[in-house]
Formats: structure tokens, sequence, C-alpha cells
């Protein structure tokens, strides 16, 4: 056969003419160097090609472009009566634009802030707010204190917010029956201050003697348990000295200035509360030339007054009305017999006031049988739909209506 698989090994090949050897090889070079002329070529190109990186030359706004070729960006021109190329629109009403023409036909658009005409957003001030955040709750705010020779005195503080606000529990605002309870006396036992923090719920309202024991750091377990306080000061009774409150007790017939010292010891003694409530007291709160200066005094440092309601002559609700006192008084002294059953008994018929009235407050002393009692019903009545508030949720507040 013709074919060279059929000659012997290295006879008879055909030789490859040199011409068509040259012609592939003079092929190949040609491409070969086509690719490395189109490679230089896409290098120049890329080198010299524009980025925006090259300095322009002094950059000239749209309004001068507009001037000299009657043309911008989009062949849109810029406002007239507005400098730079300043455009308002909805969005950007606040802001001041500058729209830039560089030198490579590219625009930078640049937004700062501009002044106000009255027709911009409104900022809203917001004035003082009650409560307090609970990580802090067992420090006082100082902005509300003020220094004096009985020490650190509450006081209203520069804008307006009054301690009966920063120190108030917050309720949820909804309308319903609501029901404050107040339990007083704590700091006179240490074993009765520490079983009613530990048992009475944060709901409840507590009260501590300004003759109690340690107090500032009874206050501070108090308030980190979410108790709201109010501090109870004593007033001198119908049947003092045989009666006798304690030291630091307001008194009749003694000046003024006398009764405004022993008050501003007692508001000393801690920090933190919303107002005061009466120990004893049934002779001073009825006599109104006693009372007048310290009920001025107490609502002058943004406090709450709290009439425990066991003197029929109290004068402080019509002084308080007058002279526009935050005040309040109890319906009712739920444990003014100490037996649980009796006790219980009052809660419920402290509900039945709360029910037909919308709320009520009651009082009591931090003995073991009220703190117990109370401790029970509080959870009973939740679950009938009581919500138990501050006692600074309903007083009567002028700065409310």
């Amino acid at each position: 056969m013709g074919t060279d698989l059929n000659a012997p090994l290295g006879q008879n090949r055909k030789s490859r003419s040199s011409g068509a050897r040259k012609s592939s090889l003079s092929f190949g070079r040609i491409l070969l160097g086509m690719g490395v002329i189109a490679l230089v070529g896409v290098s120049v190109w890329v080198g010299l090609r524009p980025t925006g990186l090259i300095t322009p030359e002094p950059e000239q706004n749209l309004a001068d472009a507009s001037q000299t070729d009657g043309k911008t960006a989009g062949n849109k021109a810029p406002d007239a009566d507005k400098p730079n190329g300043q455009k308002a629109s909805g969005a950007l009403s606040g802001a001041h634009v500058e729209e830039t023409l560089n030198n490579d036909g590219s625009i930078v658009t640049k937004f700062s802030p501009k002044q106000r005409d009255g027709e911009g957003p409104a900022f809203i001030k917001v004035g003082p707010t009650k409560g307090q955040d609970p990580r802090m709750a067992a420090f006082p705010n100082d902005e509300l204190l003020e220094d004096s020779p009985e020490g650190r005195l509450p006081i209203v503080g520069p804008d307006g917010l009054r301690p009966m606000d920063q120190y108030a529990r917050l309720s949820s605002g909804a309308r319903g029956v609501r029901i404050a309870l107040v339990v007083g006396g704590l700091g006179l036992s240490q074993t009765g201050t520490q079983n009613a923090i530990a048992q009475l719920q944060p709901e409840i309202t507590l009260g501590f003697a300004a003759t109690g024991n340690s107090l500032q750091r009874w206050m501070q377990e108090a308030r980190r348990g979410g108790h709201e306080i109010v501090l109870q000061v004593p007033f001198e009774p119908f049947d003092y000295p045989d009666n006798n409150p304690g030291p630091h007790t307001l008194r009749v017939g003694i000046d003024a200035q006398k009764n405004l010292s022993e008050l501003h010891t007692s508001l000393a003694q801690i920090t933190n509360y919303t107002g005061i409530m009466n120990f004893l007291g049934g002779r001073f709160l009825s006599d109104a030339d006693a009372l007048e200066p310290v009920m001025r005094d107490i609502g002058r440092r943004g406090l709450l007054f709290l009439d425990d309601g066991t003197s029929a002559q109290s004068l402080t609700g019509t002084l308080a009305d007058t002279i526009g006192v935050p005040h309040g008084f109890a319906d009712m002294v739920v444990d003014s017999e100490l037996d649980r059953t009796a006790i219980l008994k009052k809660l419920d018929e402290l509900e039945r006031i709360a029910r037909r009235n919308g709320s009520a407050i009651g009082v009591a002393s931090a003995f073991d049988e009220s703190v117990s009692a109370i401790a029970q019903w509080v959870d009973e009545a939740d679950s009938r739909g009581i919500e138990f508030v501050g006692v600074s949720a309903l007083v009567k507040d002028p700065q409310q209506q």
C-alpha cells in the first residue's frame, strides 16, 4: 500500500518542502507581533485614560458655566435666584446644596446645613418627666438638693423638675380602679423594716420615720426594690407632751422659724422621697397659723403632703388648696385593729371605696401582722383588676389641673 504505515521504518518518507516550513514560521511571527502591539496599546490607553484622579483645573460652578455656554449638566439651568447652583427641594429643604462642574465634565454636589427660616422641621423641647431610671433609684438627683445648716434638703430643680415627680413610681395611666397603700414606721425597728421591704410588693409606698435609724441604708434598699417612699415628720398631738412623737416635733406656740428648722432637720435625714406624711399631729394640723409656713415650705420644695386622715380637725386640705401644694388624704387606716382577719376586712372595705370613687388611699404601720396581711391581699386584689400605684399618683396636684 502506498502509505507511510506500510513503509519500512525510516525509509521512503517524503520530505516536507522548505517553502511550506518557511510560510508556517512567518505566519506565527506575524500573530505574535500583533499580540505584542495590542498589549502595548491597551497598556498605553489604561495609563492615559481620565480617572478623576488628575487634579482638574480651577473649578467652575454651574452658574458660571451657564453664563459662558448657556448649558449645564443634563441641559438644566440652575435656579437663577439662588447662588452657587443651590437647589432646595422637599427632601433637602434643610440643607445648602452646591453643585460644581469639574474640568472632566463630572459634577460634585456638596450638602451643608443652612440657617432655618422658620419653615423647616420644628424642634420640640420635652419638659421634666416623672420617674427615675431604676438603675439609679437608690441615688439622689443632685440638682434636686440644696445645702442648708440642717443638711441637704429637697428643692425644685432648675428646669422645674420636682422631687415628687423624679422619685415617683410610674403607673400605667390606664383608666380603672387604683389603690395606693402606704406602710409607715420604717426605720423604727430594724427587723420590722427589713421584713417590710422583703415582703411587700414594689407597688406599695413605704413611709420612713424621720426619727428612725439607718434611714439612708434602708431608703436605698427600698428604692432598689422599686418602692416609692415618703418621709414621716412628727407633729404635735393634742395630748403632747404625754404623747411625744419624738425629737424635732413641730409644735404650736413656738415661732415659725424654729418650726421650719425642725422641719428641715427631719427633711435632711434621707433623700429620694416624693413627699411627707404626718406622724401624729392632731393639734398642729388644726392650727392655721402654725401650719401655713410649713405647708408653704413643703410646696416650695416640690413635695407632696399626705394626711393620714386620723384628725377630723386637720386644715391641711384647705391650706394646700389655697397655697397650691400637692396633697392627699388617706381614706382608711387599715390596721387600727392589729389582727390579721380584721386587717383583711379593712382592706376589702378599702377596695369597695376605690370601686365607688375610682381610687382610694390606705395607710398602715410596719407591724408583722399588717405586712403579712397586706402582701397576701395585694396579690388577691391584683387578680381582680385593681392597679396598685405610688401615692403620688393619687394626690391632688395643682400642676396637673
